[in-house]
């Protein structure tokens, strides 16, 4: 009892420092037109405009285009003269377990995981913490959209795209329930791998795809006819096999990703490879089968000891070069405000800017089927974009000014740049 007692004052305590220090709440509906004029527009589809302007009216893109061919008056819009800034799409973040998750070391914290091996009927959104003190700092690097994924057992449950400055769970949501996610079984590479020798551990592997091909079939079978009793499981995967959600199947290893494609085109279904560490070697299959891939933790270890030292950098532009669409992303939630200089990596092996600016942005919307609305600068739109002093993908030019989220002009500010004011004044640092 005096355990838990301590545990629960602890988070309370932690609770109430982290509240106590930030004070960011979401920005008010855009109520006037809002022009970025004269910067460098990089509209995210590969096109960069270099003496561009951007117009926006009730959180929706109205214009883009060469500012050299058009005037503006400042009764009818706010203009922001941008004297060779750069303006971007918001970033997207497409595998993470942003809102959560705030204290690694706290349990009561962590709500990413469900017990069991099958839950396709878990929905990850509805657990998302828009009170989190972690999106505010994503903000201020640019990434300004998520998709929210549950983790743990074999299917983990469905992810929801959501928006970076919201009140609530339904106010942050721009896509739910959009995919399921299933962690694939893995193929022991080495002898001794998963106990009992090559021979057990490939066993236990086929055992475990049997186990997920027999879920698959039952879940597919109860959702073509009525029913009289309800499988929430089975109901889970409706989605799935309606066309209206996305697979994306969580592996890494090339006979791995071969196999867990090869078993989603069983049931018509075209999956999405989240992780994709040996991707590249089987680009051609990946590009014959039309699979895009979600690139994980390009700043990694290779998976094998005889591998190029620099293979995971240059993994995103061999599948590029092959015409695979690939996006990237980031281990966990904190960790997503280095998401650009992932990309920015990608530039410098292998990739041009543009191309590496895409991974990020229209092919991650794309790729996550929310490309009618995010992903590039172009009218129809959400007005989700920011402003930068430089170069975003690069961590010593990266400077965000101002970004808007479906059209609002939102708070930078946040917790750690708080602590940095705090402490710079104390000690006379500034």
């Amino acid at each position: 009892m005096n355990k838990f007692l301590i545990a629960t004052c602890l988070v309370a305590s932690l609770s109430t420092q982290a509240f106590s220090q930030a004070n960011i709440y979401p920005a008010k509906p855009q109520d006037k037109k809002i022009v970025l004029l004269g910067g460098t527009v990089h509209v995210g589809n590969g096109q960069v405009i270099s003496n561009g302007y951007v117009t926006f009216e009730k959180g929706k893109i109205t214009g883009v285009g060469d500012a050299t061919t058009v005037k503006f008056s400042n009764t009818d819009a706010t203009i922001h003269n941008l004297n060779g800034k750069h303006v971007y799409p918001g970033f997207i973040a497409p595998n993470t377990n942003l809102g959560l998750s705030e204290f690694e070391s706290v349990k009561a914290t962590l709500d990413f995981r469900e017990i069991g091996q099958y839950n396709p009927h878990i929905r990850s959104i509805i657990a998302y913490n828009t009170d989190s003190k972690v999106p505010p700092t994503l903000r201020s690097n640019g990434v300004l959209m998520a998709l929210i994924v549950p983790q743990g057992g074999v299917i983990s449950g469905s992810s929801t795209a959501v928006q970076l400055d919201a009140w609530n769970w339904e106010d942050a949501a721009v896509k739910t329930d959009l995919g399921i996610h299933v962690n694939w079984p893995v193929t022991p590479r080495f002898r001794g791998a998963m106990g009992g020798g090559a021979a057990g551990g490939n066993n236990n592997t086929a055992n475990a795809i049997s186990e997920l091909e027999r879920f698959f079939i039952e879940a597919k079978s109860y959702n073509e006819v009525p029913q009289a009793v309800t499988n929430a499981r089975f109901a889970g995967m409706k989605k799935l096999f309606d066309g209206t959600a996305k697979l994306f199947m969580h592996v890494n290893l090339q006979k791995d990703i071969v196999a867990a494609v090869n078993f989603a085109k069983r049931f018509n279904i075209t999956p999405v490879i989240v992780g994709g560490s040996e991707a590249s070697y089987v680009a051609s299959f990946l590009k014959e089968q039309n699979v895009p891939v979600i690139i994980n933790q390009p700043h990694s270890l290779p998976t094998s000891v005889d591998q190029d030292v620099n293979f995971p950098y240059k993994n995103a532009s061999i599948l590029n070069k092959a015409g695979v669409m690939v996006a990237i992303s980031i281990d966990g939630y904190w960790e997503q405000r280095n998401l650009p200089f992932m990309a920015g990596t990608a530039s410098t092996w292998g990739m041009s800017k543009e191309d590496a600016l895409k991974t990020i942005t229209s092919n991650t919307a794309k790729i996550i089927g929310i490309d009618n609305i995010a992903g590039s600068i172009e009218v129809g739109k959400d007005a989700t974009l920011f402003i930068s002093g430089g170069d975003a993908l690069d961590m010593i030019t990266n400077s965000i000014e101002k970004a808007f989220i479906q059209g609002r002009d939102i708070d930078l500010d946040n917790l750690h740049k708080q602590l940095d004011k705090r402490f710079s004044q104390k000690y006379g640092i500034k």
